[in-house]
């Protein structure tokens, strides 16, 4: 089967908002999400961090229900690349790279259907905030996981490169 992406800057309901670090003596702080400037639909119900090693690729994996919203502040620089999985969606087959973190930090939006996978593309171990809408594995972790995997998949069209 030969699938060909198109690639582009934007893809329907994904969202890239810069993260202003407000810097003084002390360190910096940032914003990560505010109620009044994201639906509420969106609203998290839990957050995790994670520590990706320099190199590393996190993905391509898709949610059928949950929008993850991300935050790269840094330390280091992620490569993210995001697939438009929705056959009812203007953006179908829409390829989108992006570059975040430590040097442009910004929140990402992906809802369901959009496949997506990072890399840490510095040197530097780096860290990664998600607060996604759903819950992982549901209520005291008793439901299927929402999780689409690709990375294993010898035959998948999302190949990170």
């Amino acid at each position: 089967m030969d699938i060909s992406f198109k690639l582009t800057d934007s893809i329907k309901g994904v969202s890239v908002k810069d993260i202003k670090k407000y810097v003084d003596e002390r360190g910096w702080l940032a914003e990560l999400y505010r109620s009044d400037e994201i639906e509420e639909s969106i609203f998290p119900q839990m957050s995790y961090v994670s520590l990706t090693m320099p190199g590393i690729i996190r993905g391509p994996h898709e949610h059928k229900y949950q929008t993850d919203y991300f935050c790269f502040l840094g330390p280091s620089d992620f490569k993210i690349i995001l697939w438009d999985n929705r056959k009812d969606s203007p953006t179908y087959l829409y390829k989108t790279i992006l570059f975040l973190g430590e040097n442009n930090p910004a929140s990402l939006i992906v809802p369901p259907g959009v496949v997506h996978a990072y890399k840490n593309a510095g040197c530097k171990k780096g860290l990664v905030i998600n607060a996604a809408n759903k819950l992982f594995a549901g209520k005291m972790k008793k439901e299927q996981i929402d999780e689409v995997r690709y990375e294993n998949d010898p035959g998948t069209i999302f190949v990170f490169a």
